[in-house]
Formats: structure tokens, C-alpha cells, sequence
């Protein structure tokens, strides 16, 4: 096979999109979430992975978090990876990562990108369904189970486990 017929294989290949995302807490277990101005709902802070510009789902989820509330911090460990189908578009694979627990100070320092996001909160974890309906709920919800659980990172698929 030559270069010019790799590349064209290569150019073939079916697309996904890519995101990653981080899980920030404070020391009451709150959890920080977004609110976006481009679409309804909630979310935590973080976005597309630019794959084009050979970013990693790691690096993203630091640019994001940056970008999104001015917090730049390396994130944690992979808590939940998500292969979550959409109608109308092709399927994304979620990356969330640890952010750990926020100090005062921090929370302080939050500064919102205002083309993005209109406000942030700390929301309790008994109510995450009222502001993450849907897979993203799930996907959060995996992702606190690991932290208390101490397991590995969980492997979802629409936001449920898979393979079991």
C-alpha cells in the first residue's frame, strides 16, 4: 500500500466527536456544574477534544476547564469513559476526569467564559437528576461511584455500565 492510498484509507474511516470533561466537588460533596447559553440544561465544565491538533482527552479537559472558569488545574485520575449515541449525529466518546475537592479559595477565583456560560452552582448529589437529566446524569453518577467505590474507571455505553 503507498503513502497516497493509506492516506485516502485513513480519509474513509468513520468519524466520532470527542469531548472530556471534569468532576469538580467542594468538601460537602457538591457537585460544580455550568449552565450553558447555547443550548437548555446544565453541565460540568468542559467541551470538545481538538483531536485535529493532536490534543488528548486529558489535555482538553484542562484547556476546557480553563477556558470555561478560569481554573487551571491538571485534572485527576479517568473516572468514566462514555460511548454515548445521539440521533442526528455521530456518537460521542465522553472522557470525565477527577477535579477533586475545590477549596474556598478556588470557588473564589471561578471566572465564567460569558461567550459560553451564563452562571454556575454547587448542587447536592441527591439532586444531580433535576440538572443532568439523561446520560449525562448517568455518566456522573458512574463517575461519584468509582470515587466512593475506589474502583477503576467505568466503561459506559449511553451512560449505563457496559458489558454487564
Amino acid at each position: 500500500m503507498t503513502t497516497s492510498d493509506y492516506a485516502t484509507y485513513i480519509a474513509g474511516l468513520p468519524r466520532i466527536l470527542s469531548a472530556a470533561a471534569t468532576l469538580f466537588r467542594d468538601s460537602r460533596g457538591r457537585v460544580l456544574l455550568v449552565e450553558p447559553n447555547y443550548r437548555e440544561g446544565w453541565a460540568l465544565p468542559g467541551g470538545t477534544i481538538e483531536s485535529d491538533q493532536g490534543e488528548s482527552p486529558r489535555q482538553a479537559a484542562r484547556r476546557e476547564t480553563a477556558e470555561e472558569i478560569g481554573l487551571d488545574l491538571e485534572p485527576g485520575r479517568l473516572l468514566a469513559v462514555d460511548w454515548a449515541r445521539g440521533p442526528g449525529r455521530p456518537p460521542i466518546a465522553a472522557y470525565l476526569y477527577d477535579g477533586g475537592v475545590l477549596s474556598g479559595e478556588q470557588f473564589d477565583a471561578i471566572r465564567l467564559q460569558e461567550e459560553e456560560l451564563l452562571s454556575w452552582r454547587l448542587v447536592d448529589r441527591a439532586d444531580l437528576g433535576g440538572h443532568l437529566p439523561g446520560r449525562l446524569g448517568l455518566r456522573v453518577e458512574a463517575a461519584l461511584e468509582v470515587l466512593d467505590s475506589g474502583a477503576g474507571a467505568a466503561e459506559l455505553e449511553d451512560g449505563v455500565p457496559a458489558g454487564g
